[in-house]
């Protein structure tokens, strides 16, 4: 029976959901968990990788079992997981049902911190001379993004992707006033290694006059590498698929 499960994590201790054969991972940490509780191997089919420190408030997963699941099936499996990943639900779905292949969004946000909050350390970046930023510069490369659909030069190298293809990208700043945070929100159908930190730095670059518009322009229209790239902390990058 498949079963897909929704759940959240704290990607802090974590070297992404990917298992990882020299470090700890989400997804080797919820199958352990569920071959305790379930007395069976419990391979998981992630919607999605996220990399090493990054959150997720919303994560789907599937899973193959033998059998029913118990009453208490969430409260065991959550009294045996860390503190800082928990299992919301979980349903039985059709045998074809994908966590992965049915994803058509994934949204990300990246957060940027003006004022230091020690309740903040791990899910918002410290960048205080991001006050000198303006926000129509960032909105303007933001704007920018969504004319393409090919985003080479935002993908790590070595990735060993077929394509650099994101279909549907759509990108926008906001400035939460009460946060004192600028945030960036990000979707598309898929995103490549790396992408998101990368264009965060592009956005601040360019509002710092560090990259021009045109270059960045230019290496979209051509899919070449920037010269310069900045890819900024994971910890402030929250995933939501």
């Amino acid at each position: 029976m498949r079963y897909f499960l929704t759940l959240a994590y704290k990607g802090s201790n974590y070297a992404g959901w990917q298992r990882q054969p020299n470090a700890p991972s989400v997804q080797e940490t919820l199958e352990t968990a569920l071959s305790t509780i379930l007395r069976q191997t419990a391979p998981l089919t992630g919607c999605g990788r996220t990399d090493a420190g990054v959150h997720a408030r919303y994560y789907v997963a599937h899973l193959d079992i033998e059998g029913g699941l118990p009453d208490t099936f969430l409260i065991g499996l959550n009294s045996l997981l860390p503190q800082d990943i928990a299992v919301f639900s979980i349903r039985e779905m059709p045998a074809d049902a994908h966590a992965r292949y049915d994803a058509f969004e994934r949204r990300y946000e990246y957060r940027i911190t003006l004022r230091k909050n020690p309740f903040e350390t791990e899910t918002a970046w410290f960048y205080p001379q991001g006050r000198r930023l303006q926000l129509d510069d960032l909105q303007t490369v933001a704007a920018l993004l969504q004319q393409y659909e090919a985003f080479f030069p935002f993908c790590k190298t070595h990735s060993g992707v077929e394509h650099y293809t994101c279909s549907n990208l759509k990108a926008r700043w906001e400035f939460d006033e009460a946060a004192q945070q600028l945030v960036f929100h990000i979707s598309a159908n898929r995103f490549l290694r790396g992408m998101v930190r990368l264009i965060v730095g592009a956005c601040i670059q360019v509002g710092q006059g560090q990259l021009s518009l045109e270059d960045l322009r230019t290496a979209l229209e051509k899919q070449t590498a920037l010269k310069k790239t900045s890819a900024f902390p994971p910890r402030a990058w929250h995933s939501r698929t």
